[in-house]
C-alpha cells in the first residue's frame, strides 16, 4: 500500500466504520433527528464523517463516538456532525404545481376569509439553502403587487447551520436560477459584475421578507407559538420513519390555523398515518376549520 506524503497510510487516514460504531452512530441520528440509517446508508456516513475524524485528528470511529457523546461533544460537537449527514437537494420553483396552487386556490380563499387584515403567515419547514422560502418570496410579491393590502411574512428554519448560513447570504451559482422566470429575475435578483465568476444575489427587499432559524424538529417545542396559514414541508419527512412523521405532522397541525394548508413532496403521502388533515390537491392537504 502506498503511504502519502505524511508517511500514513490510505487505511490509517481513512479508518473505517465498524458494525458496532455504525449502531451506535445511527441509533444516537435516529434518537437526535429523526432520521433513520439503515445499513445501506453504512458507507456514506463513513465517508462523511471520516472528514470530521481528520479534522479533530482523531485515529478511529471509537474515538470519535466517546467524544461526540461527551458533555463536551454534545456541545461543540453535535451541529457538525448533523450537517454532514444530512442531505440538502433544492431548487428555485420545484414542484410549481404547487405555486401554481398557492396563487390561484389558496390566496384567493385566504383573502376572502381574512379580508387581507393580517398578514399570510408562512413556513417554509425544511429550507435547505433557501430556495424555496425565496421562491415563495418571489411569488408572494407577485400577489402583493397586484392585491391592494396583501402582505406576507416567511420563516424558514432547518437542522444544518451550514445550509442556513448559505441561505442568508442568499447567493447562488447562476445556473441555479434557470427555472425562475425571466420577469422575476429582473425584479428579484442582482447578477454579480464578475462575468468570470457568474453569480446572482436575491434583492434585499426580498430577504428582509425572511427570517431563517435553525431548528430540530425532533425537539419537544419548537420554539416559537406563533400561528401558521401555510406550511412548506416537502421532500423531508421521506428521511423519517412512519411513526416519526405520524408524530411529526401533527406538530405541524398544531401551529396550523384552523383551515391552514400543508404542503408535502410529491413522494409523500399522509395514507395510513393519523393525522386529522384532508387531501384537497395533490400533495396539499389541509387542516379542517
Amino acid at each position: 500500500m502506498f503511504s502519502s506524503a505524511t508517511g500514513m497510510s490510505t487505511a490509517e487516514r481513512n479508518p473505517a466504520l465498524s458494525g458496532k460504531d455504525f449502531t451506535r452512530l445511527s441509533s444516537f441520528i435516529y434518537e437526535h433527528c429523526g432520521i433513520k440509517m439503515p445499513p445501506a446508508k453504512k458507507t456514506m456516513l463513513e465517508a462523511r464523517l471520516q472528514k470530521r475524524l481528520r479534522a479533530l485528528s482523531m485515529p478511529s470511529f471509537s474515538d470519535y463516538c466517546d467524544y461526540l457523546f461527551s458533555q463536551e461533544g454534545l456541545q461543540n460537537e453535535l451541529i457538525m456532525m448533523v450537517d454532514l449527514v444530512t442531505t440538502n437537494k433544492t431548487d428555485f420553483f420545484r414542484e410549481p404545481d404547487h405555486f401554481a396552487y398557492l396563487v390561484n386556490a389558496v390566496i384567493p380563499e385566504w383573502q376572502k376569509k381574512t379580508g387581507g387584515r393580517r398578514p399570510l403567515n408562512v413556513w417554509s419547514a425544511g429550507c435547505s439553502t433557501g430556495e424555496e422560502p425565496y421562491t415563495l418570496a418571489m411569488v408572494l410579491s407577485e400577489v402583493a403587487a397586484t392585491l391592494d393590502g396583501f402582505s406576507y411574512q416567511i420563516m424558514a428554519t432547518d437542522i444544518s447551520t451550514r445550509v442556513l448560513e448559505k441561505a442568508r447570504k442568499a447567493v447562488y451559482d447562476e445556473d441555479r436560477i434557470d427555472p425562475v422566470p425571466m420577469q422575476m429575475r429582473r425584479k428579484y435578483l442582482l447578477r454579480s459584475k464578475d462575468r468570470a465568476n457568474p453569480l446572482v444575489r436575491i434583492a434585499p427587499e426580498l430577504r428582509a421578507k425572511v427570517r431563517f432559524n435553525r431548528l430540530n424538529f425532533m425537539d419537544s417545542d419548537f420554539g416559537f407559538r406563533e400561528q401558521l396559514d401555510i406550511i412548506f414541508c416537502r421532500n423531508v419527512i421521506i428521511y423519517f420513519d412512519r411513526k416519526t412523521q405520524e408524530r411529526l405532522l401533527n406538530k405541524f397541525h398544531g401551529h396550523l390555523r384552523a383551515g391552514g394548508w400543508i404542503f408535502m413532496g410529491h413522494s409523500e403521502t399522509l395514507n395510513g398515518l393519523d393525522v386529522p388533515l384532508v387531501q384537497v390537491h395533490p400533495t396539499v392537504y389541509r387542516k379542517l376549520a
